[in-house]
């Protein structure tokens, strides 16, 4: 069975590029969601809003009955012991209101989001693995999350095609040192209509319950299309046409008539000014392509996870981001972000027992994509 497992609607918030225009970071329908993913051969349909289900929920009052559709949502989090904090999107599928509910408080630690979602079994994978590091903390220690997740979305539709092979070549290197597999997760990151259902992953499976199993147990093949500059900018015009279709009424908005009015002399004024969006997509795939080329070196060059950082992580199954940012040099301070109340005392008794990695017992302490097994 086929499904994009990262796709959004008009319930994903608002763009933070421009605030004071109040321009939505999509602005389509839960409804045309899943027509136009059924339209484009998909067999499962979920929608993965940024720290929403509310897209989800208004699909399913319409269609109570739909058995292939799956409730997802795209959480925000963070390792705030990095300075700044390295923002980490988890996508998230098969959850209840109340776990939506739950994982709002938890969101500022990843480490505690992560935890809950194993505590419940809710399958989940981390999303564009690179999207948002920038060498906060040194890479040793940033991949020591892989040792907390199931799943890595491997085929990103907005990343670069080098971007999601080096996700598949540290899944491979893993393997090969005998650390657990991840299972391999794929979606389009459409945030309008033109790239749902084209970025997918398929399973076997005969129905929603069957293919969602089979994904968790790592049987998922990724396919499709895969970023460049020009589908970014498609995408980045795609919502400002939107953004403008909602300022007349033709699209679905919650903004006051003086704001349209004011959108609408700001699109007037800057109408001279829509190259930026090419030349903003231009420098933002630019930027990637030069942090993946640096990333690839880096691994290719040096393990992964070293094993004194490998050991001391494991020594610290108390979950906090401790467990995660283990300093290389002691050059990073340490620090704590818990929650509370009786969930974070069910989250942090949920986590890893020492030893364990994703899945099961972790393997050998050291692996690299030069050499898999660590021995140079």
């Amino acid at each position: 069975m086929k499904a994009d497992l990262h796709v959004h609607s008009y319930h994903s918030g608002y763009n933070h590029d421009l605030p004071f225009l109040r321009s939505r970071d999509c602005y389509t329908p839960p409804a045309e969601v899943y027509r136009t993913a059924k339209a484009r051969g998909m067999d499962l349909v979920t929608i993965t809003d940024h720290d929403s289900i509310n897209g989800c929920l208004e699909f399913l009052d319409q269609h109570p009955d739909a058995t292939d559709f799956i409730i997802g949502e795209e959480i925000s989090c963070w390792l705030p012991d990095a300075t700044p904090a390295i923002e980490v999107h988890l996508g998230a599928y098969g959850l209840t209101e109340q776990a939506h509910r739950d994982i709002q408080p938890l969101r500022g630690n990843a480490l505690d989001v992560i935890a809950y979602l194993r505590q419940q079994r809710i399958f989940f994978a981390l999303n564009h693995l690179f999207h948002f590091y920038r060498g906060q903390i040194p890479m040793a220690e940033y991949l020591t999350l892989l040792d907390r997740v199931p799943a890595l979305e491997t085929r990103n539709g907005a990343m670069l095609p080098a971007h999601n092979a080096l996700i598949e070549q540290i899944i491979a290197s893993r393997t090969a040192a005998g650390l657990p597999r991840h299972a391999a997760v794929a979606g389009s990151d459409a945030h309008t209509p033109r790239r749902i259902g084209r970025t997918w992953v398929e399973c076997p499976g005969q129905n929603r319950d069957e293919s969602l199993a089979n994904l968790r147990a790592g049987l998922g093949t990724p396919h499709g299309q895969q970023g460049a500059t020009l589908s970014l900018a498609a995408d980045i015009y795609g919502v400002i046409a939107d953004y403008w279709l909602s300022l007349i009424g033709l699209r679905k908005h919650e903004i006051s008539l003086p704001r349209r009015t004011f959108g609408l002399a700001f699109s007037a004024v800057s109408a001279p000014f829509e190259f930026i969006p090419l030349l903003v997509a231009t420098i933002s795939k630019s930027r990637e392509t030069a942090r993946i080329d640096e990333y690839t070196r880096l691994l290719g060059a040096a393990p992964l996870a070293p094993a004194p950082i490998r050991a001391q992580a494991k020594s610290e199954a108390t979950g906090s981001l401790e467990a995660l940012a283990v300093s290389v040099s002691n050059a990073h301070p340490k620090g704590r972000a818990t929650s509370t109340g009786e969930l974070s005392a069910k989250v942090r008794s949920a986590r890893p027992a020492e030893g364990e990695g994703p899945e099961g017992p972790a393997g050998p302490p050291t692996y690299s994509l030069s050499s898999p097994t660590g021995r140079g």
